[in-house]
């Protein structure tokens, strides 16, 4: 399968392309389609970065530059490094996510890095809403308020994800309760 880089994404132009991609893991988003109900859209796929990344270290994707010019796995995973602050964190939360069988999408509109499913967009809602967090970040109660308060809101559990040395990943969920 070929990507385009167009900006900071990546774009599947090839219609049967975009809808095995999309069908065999839910990986980017049909371009105009706001919720696809499976495989049966018409429209190329939009992929961010991340997922263009991990499709290309896995061989599923070859992406290229406008002109035409291949672009490695390597250079893409520089090229992530350039665009997301602390890649290399979210990216091992990532893998993890997806290495366990869920669906990771990016959470900017949720104010967070990931939205995690089950199954899958248009089978599922993200029932998870993931912020990576480094063990040298500072935790404060508002922000743990805050971030109660949009998951809550959402009907959504939040989850810190805390990479480790290494390959680990540590995640602390928080519910809340209604007094």
């Amino acid at each position: 399968m070929k990507g385009r880089l167009v900006g900071s994404r990546i774009v599947v132009w090839d219609i049967n392309d975009s809808r095995q991609l999309y069908g065999s893991g839910y990986y980017g988003k049909p371009i105009g389609v706001p919720k696809p109900k499976g495989t049966e859209f018409d429209a190329p796929l939009v992929l961010d970065l991340m997922e263009g990344c991990y499709l290309a270290e896995k061989g599923r994707l070859k992406i290229s530059q406008p002109d035409g010019k291949a672009v490695t796995p390597a250079e893409i995973k520089k090229i992530c490094k350039k665009q997301y602050v602390d890649f290399d964190d979210k990216y091992l939360v990532f893998l993890d996510l997806r290495g366990k069988g869920y669906v990771v999408t990016p959470g900017i509109k949720f104010g967070c890095d990931f939205a995690v499913y089950e199954r899958g967009p248009g089978i599922d809602h993200a029932p998870y809403l993931v912020q990576v967090f480094r063990p040298t970040d500072e935790l404060t109660a508002t922000g743990v308020v805050l971030a109660g308060r949009l998951a809550t809101t959402v009907k959504k559990q939040f989850i810190l994800a805390i990479p480790k040395a290494g390959k680990a990943v540590d995640y602390v969920g928080f519910d809340w309760w209604r007094a």
